[in-house]
């Protein structure tokens, strides 16, 4: 059982971490807020929202951008990772899922 593993490690070794603990094949419970890791290591997800289940279940059926909107309040898109296939959340920084989405910066050059 882990709690937060990966919190306080730079990314290649919250990488190795989490290879290593999908090497053991043992069953392992891990608390993790990162769900894009979450979702490319775990063989099912539980989320829980104020102390509830909420969702469980492998990480494809429950990783919806319906679920980011409800329990996270956030507006999210879920694509295929492009190098391993899993849920990749992909996070809208710009608005929360009820609010209106912030224009993104006009891009190139006048002429």
């Amino acid at each position: 059982m882990l709690d937060e593993p990966t919190n306080h490690l730079d990314v290649r070794h919250q990488v190795e971490l989490l290879a290593l603990l999908r090497a053991q094949r043992r069953t392992t419970l891990v608390s993790l807020h990162d769900l894009n890791a979450a979702a490319s290591v775990c063989d099912r997800l539980h989320v829980l929202h104020s102390g509830t289940v909420v969702a469980s279940g492998p990480p494809r059926e429950v990783i919806t951008p319906e679920l980011m909107a409800d329990v996270l309040g956030v507006r999210a898109a879920v694509v295929d990772h492009p190098l391993t296939g899993d849920p990749l959340i992909a996070f809208d920084h710009r608005a929360s899922a009820g609010g209106p989405a912030v224009p993104a910066p006009e891009t190139g050059t006048a002429g």
